[in-house]
């Protein structure tokens, strides 16, 4: 199954006072990625015009953006559009390697590119050691079980046993204090998620992206549709290779995610990161569309 997307994104922040100048590092842009997704085109704008800007890829590849504006502005804003072509759908993996045989797995690796998967293992910037976490993780699979079998008791759990509420945290909420909570959004599930499953020796990280507003027709609308949202990959082994997994909803990433960045936590794929001189707090909004072409 195929499926093409317009996709368009607004974010805009306003301030008490101008900010005399900015710095900003934008992760906005949909990946290419052969056999899953294609970019088929667009353009990332900033309001006001940026005074210096800079296009690079980070480690992990992904696509970012450095931005500056050296005079005052009270409002600052940047916008997407893109046409993406998404191609992978879940459509099941042959049987995973047992837990017992994954470290072995991992310890094979060779590879020190990006998706090696001893950088998603060990605990990382914003995901940090929990032991009620782990009690919880270990308390959902079996031990003996399959990699794939732990990932899906794992995030369905997380779906059974948390609510979605995007009044209970912020961006900067630690994953254990909303884990304690269980309560959150897709950044939240996520990161709780990616630490349940190195908590049992299952290399995780986080994916940034879209997920579609319009749902099929006769299906519900999804959570997290009105914002970028958030997901997981897993990494299952040599055979299979990653597999991503949206706890939020309870379902495998298909075609209705679209891929932004990918790293080991949301440290590495914040759409937007920035500093600026200014006083007060910063008024934000987020808008989002991502309509299915015909």
């Amino acid at each position: 199954m195929t499926m093409h997307y317009d996709i368009k994104l607004a974010i805009e922040y306003s301030y008490e006072g101008a900010a005399t100048f900015s710095r900003h590092l934008l992760r906005l842009m949909p990946l290419n990625l052969p056999g899953e997704q294609r970019m088929i085109s667009g353009l990332l704008t900033a309001t006001p015009e940026p005074d210096e800007r800079v296009d690079r890829v980070d480690f992990f590849g992904n696509p970012c953006v450095e931005v500056g504006h050296n005079a005052p502005h009270e409002t600052l804003s940047f916008q997407i559009t893109a046409r993406v072509e998404r191609t992978k759908e879940w459509v099941g993996y042959p049987l995973t390697p047992y837990l017992p045989m994954l470290r072995g797995e991992i310890d094979a690796g060779r590879a020190l590119d990006a998706n090696a998967a001893h950088h998603f293992l060990s605990f990382s910037r914003r995901i940090k050691t929990d032991p009620l976490r782990a009690s919880y993780a270990w308390g959902q699979i079996d031990p003996q079980g399959t990699v794939l079998d732990a990932v899906t008791a794992i995030g369905g759990a997380l779906y059974r046993d948390m609510t979605f509420n995007p009044d209970a945290t912020s961006v900067d909420t630690p994953p254990e204090e909303a884990f304690a909570r269980r309560s959150g959004v897709c950044q939240d599930y996520s990161q709780i998620m990616i630490g349940a499953l190195r908590d049992v020796g299952v290399p995780a990280g986080y994916v940034s992206g879209f997920l579609r507003t319009e749902p099929p027709p006769g299906q519900p609308r999804l959570e997290g549709a009105d914002a970028m949202h958030a997901w997981v990959r897993a990494w299952c082994g040599q055979s299979v290779g990653w597999v991503e997994f949206d706890p939020t909803n309870n379902v495998f990433a298909g075609t209705d995610h679209v891929v932004v960045a990918r790293g080991r936590d949301y440290s590495d794929v914040a759409p937007v990161k920035g500093i600026l001189r200014a006083f007060g707090t910063p008024v934000t909004s987020q808008a989002v569309d991502m309509i299915p072409l015909g």
